[in-house]
């Protein structure tokens, strides 16, 4: 599975920060966010999960999961 990307997707990478950092810097780029729909999430921590998807689902906003790897997580991020 691979995820389809638009040519405003805003990268976030988070890779090699432990929690909460990856969730941090997602509520900032969401923040700022002018016409950005978009989001691609990248986290080593698997702990990450939890609280992207939890924090998606409170905050209405699509997200998809992709594993790359034991140590690398993609998270997909729109608003509906």
């Amino acid at each position: 599975m691979t995820f389809t990307l638009s040519s405003s997707t805003e990268i976030i990478d988070a890779l090699g920060q432990p929690c909460p950092m990856p969730l941090l810097l997602l509520k900032r780029a969401l923040k700022k966010a002018n016409d950005k729909k978009q989001y691609l999430l990248k986290s080593s921590d698997p702990h990450s999960e939890i609280d992207v998807t939890r924090y998606c689902q409170i905050q209405q906003l699509q997200c998809q999961v992709l594993k790359i790897s034991e140590n690398e997580f993609h998270y997909l991020i729109e608003s509906l």
